[in-house]
């Protein structure tokens, strides 16, 4: 009897046994669909994140590259800014250099003109001493009567001919440095090279031309360096 139960009680025990080991492998059974649906869920789901990433890079460079397209970054506009003024500077001072060499070429040609000038008209005063000296010579020869000059007189006529020579050299001096006559009778009034003295009314001659010549005027290189002392003919009223 004590026999019979035991065995009876163990045949329960292995019953029971196989009942939970069929159990557990249906369990098993019936979780593994739901966990490879799990996984496959995770990695299409991990797939989807790196393929909205990626696309989210690529629009990232994509509008970062129309960005530097459509606008300057700070650091070009600065760069612009400066070669702008940089080049602003160049011009001016290109401007001044070039202005500087035209000063400097004028102020060149002015002083070699006033150099010149000076070679040309630097006797003017020392000529104008002179020119009293021709005055006298000439008054003198004026002053001895024609007649007189004969061979009765012979130290009157050797006289007057070294006056002539001495009055004749010295205009030859004259030409020499550039200084001439300027005896204007008959010609047309200057007032830069004459000096009216008086205005007289003269038959047959042209109203403004120079009637009389009452001291000669004298010209250095050109320039009247002592007008002449004229009398005027005056037009008829």
């Amino acid at each position: 009897m004590a026999m019979a139960e035991w065995g009876a009680r163990l045949l329960r025990a292995g019953g029971r046994l196989a009942l939970t080991e069929a159990a557990r492998a249906g369990a098993a059974a019936t979780a593994c669909p739901s966990s490879s649906r799990l996984s496959s869920h995770r990695l299409f789901c991990t797939a989807t994140r790196q393929k909205n990433t990626g696309q989210s890079c690529e629009d990232d460079q994509s509008q970062t590259q129309n960005g530097d397209k459509g606008e300057s970054s700070p650091t070009e506009k600065v760069l612009v800014e400066e070669k702008t003024k940089l080049e602003e500077q160049l011009k001016d001072l290109a401007d001044k250099y070039k202005r500087a060499l035209a000063d400097t070429e004028n102020l060149r040609q002015r002083s070699q003109k006033l150099v010149e000038e000076a070679k040309l008209y630097g006797i003017q005063s020392f000529c104008k001493d002179l020119l009293d000296v021709a005055d006298v010579l000439e008054k003198a020869t004026e002053s001895v009567p024609k007649e007189e000059i004969t061979g009765q007189n012979p130290h009157l006529k050797s006289l007057f001919e070294g006056l002539i020579m001495t009055e004749g050299q010295l205009q030859k001096v004259f030409s020499k440095h550039g200084l001439v006559k300027l005896n204007p009778i008959g010609a047309k009034f200057d007032p830069y090279e004459h000096e009216a003295l008086f205005h007289t009314p003269v038959e047959g001659k042209e109203p403004g031309s120079v009637a009389l010549v009452t001291k000669i005027g004298y010209k250095l290189h050109g320039r009247t360096l002592r007008p002449a002392l004229v009398g005027v003919v005056k037009g008829a009223e």
